[in-house]
């Protein structure tokens, strides 16, 4: 375990833009993902409705329904709130001032060169992004993960260079004012704590770390602050000792890799509602049907006769997702050999896709019937990540000369 996770080592926090109902790409891009975690760690997700406002400033007329529609989607796909904290990002204004206090240690050109600043720019020529809100939006983002100081951050192999800003800014911070006046004290104070036998063993894991870059000794005193009997403080002061740093006041988070298989739209792009080629995780399961019948195969097939090849069709590319390895074989062959109609091919794709959607749609109707149920959820959520926002800003503030009344 790093120096820097020793408060919150089992936190995962991640975010979504809220665009209104969600479809099988948001599903299996991440959400799917979100669900098992949340049996694995303590798990904080929000609705980033403040990101929304970075390109989409200009119209917020469907906003709040927006934001509704995706928590229903997220319950209805399996999100507990008795085992995960969710959350909409506005009603946790501590990530604004966090935010606000980044900004004057941040140096202009860490955001110039984040590498979808230029990108979406292009792509999205149409709006008027020369604002402070889309260049300072990577910023929010990561004021948004370190305010919880969560050990993970799961993303796709795409997104790791958003968290690698992350962890500058933090480094950055740390720098500043992880050293304050009393830090050596209150490590001595630690290690008195630690008892003798303790502090001789850091200490002689700290020479070898710093002296020789001996990372097993590094890695056996991580081990040992861990099972100590020292409070969060005490451990997290001994780790910056050890590391020769200061108090990491923010740590560093972790990237969480997790598999983003390919989901293909109806034509065979990305699936994005962009492109009008989704299909919604509460669509009907007779549209779910109609829509998968007549979605775009290998165009080499053009008659039944005709053999394709599977690695250029897109309904193939949701068998990879949907399918047990002997249907994807057999369909596979089928295609090839032109043994199979590319009707067949979809049939057993189709009956899994909408048993799925069948059971989200359900469990999501009975949340969207329910508001003030929904509400208290969110309520409740907004509540517990305020105090975890709370203790973080009040070391920021103390650090940074701000602790003041």
């Amino acid at each position: 375990m790093s120096a820097s996770n020793l408060l919150s080592h089992r936190r995962v926090l991640s975010g979504m833009r809220p665009t209104g109902q969600l479809h099988l790409g948001n599903y299996h891009g991440a959400l799917r993902n979100w669900v098992d975690l949340q049996h694995q760690y303590d798990c904080y997700f929000f609705v980033a409705d403040w990101h929304a406002l970075t390109t989409g400033y200009e119209d917020t007329t469907k906003l709040e329904e927006h934001v509704w529609d995706m928590v229903i989607d997220w319950l209805g796909a399996g999100l507990d709130p008795e085992k995960c904290t969710l959350f909409i990002q506005s009603r946790v204004p501590e990530h604004a001032e966090l935010h606000l206090l980044l900004s004057m240690v941040t140096p202009l050109g860490w955001l110039e060169r984040v590498p979808t600043y230029k990108d979406q720019q292009e792509q999205l020529r149409e709006k008027d992004l020369a604002t402070y809100g889309f260049l300072g939006y990577p910023l929010l983002q990561s004021a948004d993960i370190l305010l919880y100081r969560p050990k993970y951050v799961p993303v796709g192999e795409d997104q790791v260079a958003h968290v690698e800003i992350t962890r500058e800014v933090a480094r950055r911070f740390n720098h500043l004012y992880g050293r304050g006046p009393a830090f050596e004290a209150a490590a001595a104070a630690a290690l008195q704590r630690a008892g003798a036998e303790g502090a001789e063993r850091l200490k002689k894991w700290r020479k070898a770390w710093q002296q020789k870059g001996e990372a097993e000794s590094r890695s056996r005193a991580q081990a040992w602050l861990e099972a100590a009997a020292l409070d969060a403080a005490e451990k997290e002061c001994l780790a910056g000792w050890l590391d020769g740093s200061g108090r990491a006041i923010l740590p560093e988070p972790e990237v969480l890799l997790t598999a983003t298989p390919k989901v293909p739209g109806l034509d065979g792009r990305k699936m994005s509602k962009s492109y009008g080629n989704t299909i919604g995780l509460r669509e009907d399961p007779d549209n779910v049907t109609k829509k998968l019948r007549a979605m775009q195969t290998d165009p080499a097939r053009v008659r039944r006769t005709d053999v394709g090849d599977p690695d250029k069709c897109p309904v193939f590319d949701l068998h990879r997702v949907y399918s047990t390895p002997a249907t994807q074989a057999e369909v596979a062959q089928g295609c090839r050999s032109a043994g199979i109609g590319c009707i067949d091919c979809k049939q057993p794709l189709i009956e899994a896709v909408v048993t799925e959607i069948r059971g989200i749609r359900a469990r999501s109707a009975e949340f969207a019937a329910n508001p003030a149920r929904l509400r208290s959820i969110i309520d409740n959520g907004c509540e517990r990540a305020r105090v975890v926002a709370n203790e973080t800003m009040h070391e920021v503030r103390s650090a940074m000369g701000l602790g003041f009344k």
